[in-house]
């Protein structure tokens, strides 16, 4: 109600205007405020920049070295090289059960091919084992030589004498037949050569499996051989 002494209308006392309320910004990850450390947006912008430039170094080795490979194999063409048992000769093969003792005088020719017109080949070892049925009988190393390009060399091993091993049957079932089933290994140290670079060292293994007549038993075929790295 109007009071009597007050000239207009009156309705109470007077609103204060609101206060101001502070708030101090946040230390911690919640909140409504957000820091920005200088520090910490340097060193990701560092580490940034070093990935790029690894992943760049990277990128740019491989296609150097893609492009070294295609040129080498452009330039070079390299080619298998292959190698063939052109001829086997078994004269002796005798097996004593008294003695578990194998004799033995095997003749081989291996044929082999470098295709190649720009890479020469070092043969600085090779180990010839013969084997029968998965057991060595014999090992011969023929002397190490160089083989040019586009050149066939021919290699004679010569098998002979007397090992003792443990045979089965299949040699009585071989024996009746006239055909021997014998493995040959070749264990290579080679190194290749085009123009003044040579390769280093390198371990192949080349491996046959024949069937070898015993004499007057019939014609030995010409066997490839497989390479086994």
């Amino acid at each position: 109600m109007p009071e009597p002494h007050l000239n207009g209308a009156y309705y109470g006392p007077s609103i204060p205007p609101p206060s101001k309320s502070y708030h101090r910004p946040s230390h911690g990850g919640g909140g409504g405020g957000c820091c920005c450390n200088p520090f910490t947006c340097c060193c990701s912008c560092i580490f940034n920049c070093i990935c790029t430039c690894i992943f760049q170094i990277l990128c740019t080795l491989l296609v150097i070295i893609a492009v070294v490979g295609f040129i080498c194999w452009f330039v070079l063409r390299p080619n298998k090289v292959n190698f063939h048992i052109s001829d086997a000769s078994l004269t002796q093969f005798d097996f004593s059960t008294r003695n578990n003792t194998l004799y033995y005088n095997l003749h081989l020719n291996i044929s082999i091919r470098n295709p190649n017109k720009r890479i020469g080949i070092y043969y600085d070892s090779i180990e010839a084992r013969a084997m029968y049925h998965g057991q060595n009988f014999s090992i011969v190393k023929p002397d190490p030589f160089y083989q040019g390009h586009k050149n066939t060399t021919d290699l004679n091993l010569v098998f002979t004498g007397q090992d003792s091993v443990q045979l089965g049957s299949e040699y009585n079932v071989e024996k009746d037949s006239g055909v021997y089933q014998i493995g040959l290994r070749l264990y290579m140290r080679i190194r290749f050569k085009f123009g003044w670079i040579k390769t280093k060292k390198i371990k192949p293994m080349i491996k046959c499996d024949l069937k070898v007549p015993f004499k007057g038993n019939g014609t030995f075929e010409r066997t490839q051989c497989n390479l086994d790295w």
